[in-house]
């Protein structure tokens, strides 16, 4: 199998407070450092009472600070709602502390809603619409000091080496990355719909850079692994709970799971629900593991990224487990 990830929303669950979750994420950084998994990555998003990690860069210093090893990065920062020389010098800084650990994907949604996006404070009108030159600002300010990249100077940033990633789900990144001859990651894991199509026009307009020879490709999926398929079922509705809630325009914090939670759902509900999670792997740990084989047999992906929205810690540490048990060498175990 390919490397295995892990992207972390730190959930905050129903009854639980964002520096609890923000401590859980430490913990499941340390256990996926042993385990084996290749990086482990955090998401920007503002706005939303499940999602402690708004301030991605600062809870990447504490994850990082409290492992040894495994890369540490950003699924992803929003560039949108930054200033590039920003990002520069939180990436940089987090490099100078963890010297080769540190990613940075960069999004160019506003991983919010508009009058959220609006409080960030973004003095230039039609941000997303500059998207690329600011990725092209932003990789600027990691050149090494000998580059004349002009005046203004990321420090600490320059000469980091921080691995940048394109992230989409979309075709647009896929091209954006393609153009920049940098590594793509596409998120599966809640809009699918493009996701074959956006592999092929990555790889087909390619551009080899400084950064990559050839395209790689990471792929996000939704993973709820348990001891039996029906445990998993179970676990899932937390994760379908709060997929509803969000796309209802009431985000709420991570709900306990619900046994009859699919018998209360609307038509409309359902069919969200299923094309959002067309490539879950949910059951036991045969079941995830012959999903996970067959995602990657038909994306050709170099790398999987999975995430588990589980309410339990207990139980989504097991779900992890479970993932390395199958496909995870125990040569890459710490």
């Amino acid at each position: 199998m390919v490397p295995v990830s892990i992207l972390d929303l730190a959930p905050i669950v129903e009854g639980g407070s964002a520096g609890e979750a923000l401590a859980r994420a430490a913990r499941l950084a340390q256990h996926a450092e042993a385990r084996g998994f290749h990086r482990y990555w955090l998401a920007e998003h503002h706005n939303m009472p499940g999602i402690a990690s708004a301030a991605t860069a600062v809870a990447m210093a504490h994850v990082a600070g409290a492992t040894r090893h495994i890369r540490i990065g950003a699924g992803g920062i929003m560039l949108p709602n930054h200033a590039p020389l920003i990002i520069a010098e939180q990436f940089g800084t987090l490099d100078a502390l963890h010297p080769g650990r540190i990613d940075l994907g960069i999004g160019r949604a506003p991983g919010t809603d508009p009058l959220t996006k609006h409080a960030l404070r973004r003095t230039r009108e039609g941000a997303v619409d500059h998207f690329p030159e600011d990725v092209r600002e932003l990789l600027g300010y990691f050149q090494p000091s000998s580059v004349d990249i002009g005046p203004v100077r990321a420090v600490p940033g320059a000469g980091a080496s921080v691995e940048p990633w394109i992230l989409g789900s979309s075709l647009y990144g896929a091209e954006l990355a393609a153009l920049l001859g940098l590594p793509y990651a596409f998120a599966s894991h809640f809009a699918p719909a493009h996701l074959m199509a956006a592999l092929s026009v990555y790889r087909q307009r390619f551009r080899p850079s400084a950064y990559l020879e050839s395209p790689r490709v990471m792929v996000g999926v939704n993973v709820v692994a348990a001891d039996t398929d029906a445990e998993a079922r179970l676990l899932l509705t937390s994760l379908q709970q709060a997929f509803v809630a969000l796309r209802s325009g009431r985000p709420v914090p991570l709900p306990p799971p619900h046994a009859g939670f699919a018998d209360r759902m609307t038509p409309a509900q359902t069919a969200m629900l299923d094309e959002v999670l067309a490539f879950a792997a949910v059951g036991s740990a045969t079941t995830v593991s012959a999903r996970l084989e067959e995602l990657v047999s038909r994306t050709r992906a170099d790398e999987l990224i999975v995430t588990s929205q589980i309410f339990d810690e207990a139980a989504r540490t097991r779900s992890f487990d479970l993932v390395a048990d199958a496909l995870i060498p125990a040569s890459r175990a710490a």
